[in-house]
């Protein structure tokens, strides 16, 4: 499980770190850096995938993506006795994330590369990426240290030990560099970010994939589109919770069960309602309708990863159907950490009904997103390399 998620100079988020438990929603008004704590998660997920830069590209580069606020605010500033003004940098210019959990913690640092002549000058280089055990980076605990081009290991003699002088300025150290002889902690890490799951928004429209008969085989995790919805459903239904896909339909739809029609190998979800004389197909369902069974199919899933964030569950469905869809999230947070990000009042109201729910409330100050009731010394502990 995260306990700690630890932004710097991310869009609105300057500094921000984030304490997690097994069940998390953040909510805060429009604007609040919401979306921005969602993504960041996403490219720390790109990592492990070898994705981080060409992410970083198609959000405008690091140029775009960088806090666009002053490195400091002054105390005059923060009373209001001045604008706020730019002021000379202290520190190179860097977009830092990490996290920290009960096993290992991981940062990286990105930075601007040094003037040349290349078409990919633009790109961010990777300065400094460091895994480290337990919540708390010491140099006592740091087990993988990289800079720049080069990479170090801890032995269990506490003695370092180089194992690349060349890693790409471009790529993680855990794209290239994880093996079990070497660098079994960037092994287990690499996994446990590879097995995180992300789900924002899925098609409803009339020719959604999830609407339509799709080749069935085994899916014991949904798809990031839904498009295997009926494939995921009828896997719960063989190898999963079979009981809980029933009761999760009858939570939602009183009276109502769902079945999957085989037709020489192409599955179609089939609901049966009280007083039809036939089950409706998914083309007849509703936006709302189909959205829930993509949930169910998502947080029933017989495989749960080790975290699942869900942005904006509750778009498409009516509030009656909200809590409903709280007590499916609960469900999946005691096999999963669960993080929830969400602007509907009632969803998030029937979430901290769950026990254990950790809300976390956004607001911005200055441009800069902070957590509401939470002041420095209040934040978890947190200490990024230096370069």
């Amino acid at each position: 499980m995260l306990t700690t998620l630890a932004i710097s100079n991310y869009r609105s988020l300057r500094n921000l770190i984030v304490p997690l438990r097994h069940l998390n929603v953040i909510t805060g008004p429009n604007g609040s850096g919401k979306s921005s704590i969602y993504r960041a998660l996403r490219l720390l997920a790109e990592t492990a995938q070898g994705g981080l830069i060409p992410s970083l590209a198609r959000e405008g580069g690091l140029q775009s993506t960088l806090w666009a606020g002053p490195e400091a605010f002054s105390r005059s500033v923060l009373r209001g006795e001045h604008p706020v003004q730019g002021t000379p940098r202290k520190e190179s210019v860097n977009l830092r994330l990490g996290f920290a959990g009960d096993e290992f913690g991981y940062s990286i640092d990105l930075g601007l590369p040094a003037p040349s002549r290349s078409a990919f000058a633009l790109d961010p280089e990777i300065k400094r990426e460091c895994i480290w055990s337990g919540p708390f980076l010491r140099p006592a605990s740091l087990l993988v240290d990289r800079h720049g081009r080069v990479v170090r290991t801890k032995g269990d003699d506490g003695e370092w030990n180089t194992i690349s002088h060349q890693v790409s300025t471009f790529d993680s150290m855990m794209t290239q560099l994880a093996d079990p002889r070497n660098a079994p902690e960037m092994l287990t890490l690499k996994e446990q970010i590879r097995s995180w799951r992300f789900y924002d928004h899925f098609r409803t429209d009339v020719e959604a994939p999830a609407r339509l008969p799709q080749v069935g085989t085994h899916t014991p995790v949904l798809s990031n589109d839904g498009a295997d919805m009926a494939a995921a459903l009828q896997t719960i239904r063989e190898i999963g919770d079979s009981n809980a896909l029933d009761a999760a339909v009858e939570d939602a739809f009183p009276g109502s069960s769902i079945s999957v029609i085989n037709t020489h190998g192409r599955f179609e979800v089939a609901m049966h309602q009280h007083g039809l004389l036939r089950p409706l197909k998914a083309t007849e369902f509703s936006d709302g309708t189909i959205w829930y069974l993509l949930w169910i199919a998502a947080l029933l899933t017989p495989r749960p990863p080790g975290l699942l964030v869900l942005n904006e569950p509750e778009t498409s469905l009516h509030p009656d159907l909200l809590p409903a869809l709280a007590r499916l999230v609960a469900r999946a947070a005691l096999r999963s950490q669960v993080l929830a990000v969400s602007h509907a009042s009632r969803l998030i109201a029937a979430l901290e009904e769950q026990p254990g729910c950790h809300s976390i409330v956004l607001e911005k100050e200055f441009g800069e997103t902070k957590l509401v009731g939470v002041d420095g010394l209040g934040a978890p502990a947190w200490h990024w390399a230096s370069r």
